[in-house]
C-alpha cells in the first residue's frame, strides 16, 4: 500500500515520492488539524480583538492568571504555561499592565522575581472575553460536528494536548 491507500492508523508505508508524501493519510490528517487550528485561531482571535480589545495570547494569559488566583504567578510560570521565553512573557505582561489588565509586584519568596495578578479590569475583561469566546467556540468549533461526536472529540483533543505537553522540553 502507498499513500492514499493507507488508512489512518494502518500499516507503515514507504513514502518514496513527493506525490505519495502529499497524499499520505496521516500527513493529510495532521495538515487538516493544523489548518483547522490556524483558521479557528484567526476567527476567534479576531473576534476577541474587535469585541474586547485583547489578543488571543492575552486572553490565554488572563485565563492562566484567573485560574491561579491570589497571590498571582511568576513570569517564569506564565512563560511555561504559554510556551514562551521569559522575555516573551515579560513583553506580554508589559502590554497587559499598560492596558490595566494586570498588576505586578516583587515576589516575596524570590528577590529577583515578580508576581503578576489580575486587576478588577482584567477580571471583567476575562469574563466578557470568555463569554464571547464560548459563543464563538460553539458556533465555529462545535456546531459543524455531529452532536454525538462532540464529547469524544473534546476528550481526544485533551489527550493529544496532554501528550504533546508532556513531550515538550521544559524551559530552564
Amino acid at each position: 500500500m502507498h499513500g492514499t491507500e493507507d488508512p489512518i492508523g494502518g500499516e507503515d508505508t514507504e513514502i518514496s515520492s513527493a506525490r505519495e508524501a502529499s497524499s499520505d493519510a496521516l500527513v493529510l490528517a495532521f495538515g487538516r488539524l493544523q489548518g483547522a487550528a490556524h483558521r479557528l485561531e484567526y476567527i476567534l482571535g479576531r473576534s476577541l480583538e474587535q469585541e474586547c480589545g485583547i489578543s488571543h495570547l492575552m486572553f490565554e494569559a488572563l485565563l492562566i492568571l484567573g485560574r491561579a488566583g491570589e497571590p498571582g504567578l511568576s513570569m517564569r510560570a506564565i512563560a511555561q504555561e504559554q510556551v514562551l521565553t521569559t522575555g516573551g512573557a515579560t513583553r506580554l505582561v508589559d502590554r497587559m499592565a499598560t492596558a490595566g489588565l494586570v498588576e505586578r509586584a516583587e515576589d516575596p519568596s524570590d528577590r529577583r522575581g515578580r508576581l503578576v495578578w489580575l486587576t478588577r479590569h482584567g477580571e471583567e475583561t476575562t469574563v466578557r472575553a470568555a463569554r464571547l469566546h464560548v459563543e464563538n467556540i460553539r458556533r465555529y468549533f462545535l456546531t459543524p460536528l455531529p452532536p454525538e461526536d462532540r464529547e469524544r472529540f473534546a476528550e481526544d483533543l485533551r489527550i493529544l494536548s496532554h501528550s504533546a505537553r508532556d513531550a515538550m522540553p521544559r524551559l530552564p
